[in-house]
């Protein structure tokens, strides 16, 4: 089948090529993929900026979202069957998604929402996931609190303000004077323009930031947050609790606890926590985001798709940063 594929780490590495069709396991389904989406975890991987916690073996199969139609599944698989339309994230031992086909242990898999196309579908897991297992799980996010959402245009920042919204809290964002018409759109009840305006300066008692943007950004957003705020990043540091989360041996664990040791320090100074959310695959997670997106509370947002045989040229464009929602690989 074909896949896109790297030999090596590096930015610029990755082709597509001919590799084996996929073994299903007992609990496998089979999927021919139809879409697939960019994330810029996909670039991270293909950097080696993961390879001390997760170590793939090379050579890797790119992607972490597909849609698609299940065609063979494994003996213990009761739930579906050949010809289901569905959507995943697969387990983050077992990506691939930049392919014709992946098999993909059947608990990471949800029914696709009817309402949406193979495309629109492939957009949302990881991203939905990411923004469920930050809003819902870690900081239970409740109706009437105050939550500011980083990067508010990209594929995380535009499912995690409407799912905040769906939850009932005010929400803040930031983004570009581009797009600030458009963040709102989607529900943003304040939005920074961060050309213009310092969104520590602005912002005061929040419960909840959710950031995914580099270290400075992390520092300052503690300044916005009360006392028993909490400060959660899905882009780093990450915590010893992370680690042995991962199962990650003792060497890496202390390496996790002195790369977070500032960050908390801060926290604790302000009396507020910092945590470090690293998404993994949940089926039932996202069949109850298919059920929001069925009743048109979570809708996907679609920049630009890119063929299977344009996956470099997606990647590229992805790591540019200016994508305003998810950039698609078209499959079939």
């Amino acid at each position: 089948m074909k896949a896109f594929s790297i030999d090596r780490y590096g930015k610029n590495s990755g082709r597509l090529s001919e590799v084996p069709t996929p073994k299903v396991g007992p609990h496998d389904v089979l999927i021919e993929v139809h879409a697939s989406s960019v994330n810029l975890l996909d670039s991270k991987i293909r950097q080696g900026e993961f390879k001390l916690i997760l170590p793939y073996k090379l050579p890797l199969t790119l992607g972490n979202d597909l849609a698609g139609v299940v065609i063979e599944v494994g003996p213990q698989v009761r739930r579906f069957k050949p010809g289901d339309a569905v959507y995943a994230r697969p387990p983050q031992a077992r990506i691939g998604t930049f392919a014709q086909w992946i098999a993909v242990h059947q608990d990471a898999v949800a029914f696709k929402p009817v309402n949406l196309d193979m495309a629109q579908a492939a957009s949302i897991p990881l991203v939905a996931l990411t923004a469920w297992q930050v809003l819902v799980e870690a900081a239970q996010l409740k109706k009437g609190q105050k939550v500011l959402i980083h990067a508010g245009s990209g594929g995380v920042g535009t499912l995690a303000i409407q799912l905040a919204k769906h939850l009932g809290a005010f929400v803040a964002t930031t983004t570009s004077t581009a797009n600030v018409q458009w963040v709102k759109a989607l529900g943003a009840d304040q939005v920074i323009d961060y050309t213009q305006q310092h969104f520590e300066d602005v912002l005061h008692d929040y419960d909840v930031v959710l950031n995914s943007l580099g270290g400075d950004v992390l520092k300052k957003s503690l300044q916005v947050l009360k006392p028993g705020g909490r400060l959660i990043s899905i882009s780093g540091p990450p915590t010893l609790q992370f680690a042995r989360e991962q199962g990650l041996a003792w060497p890496l664990q202390q390496v996790m606890r002195l790369l977070s040791y500032g960050i908390r320090r801060k926290a604790r100074q302000r009396d507020v926590s910092y945590s470090f959310v690293f998404m993994r695959a949940d089926g039932a997670q996202l069949q109850q985001i298919t059920a929001l997106i069925e009743a048109g509370i979570i809708q996907p947002v679609l920049d630009r798709s890119f063929s299977l045989e344009s996956t470099a040229e997606a990647l590229q464009y992805v790591e540019q940063g200016r994508a305003k929602g998810k950039v698609v690989i078209r499959i079939k």
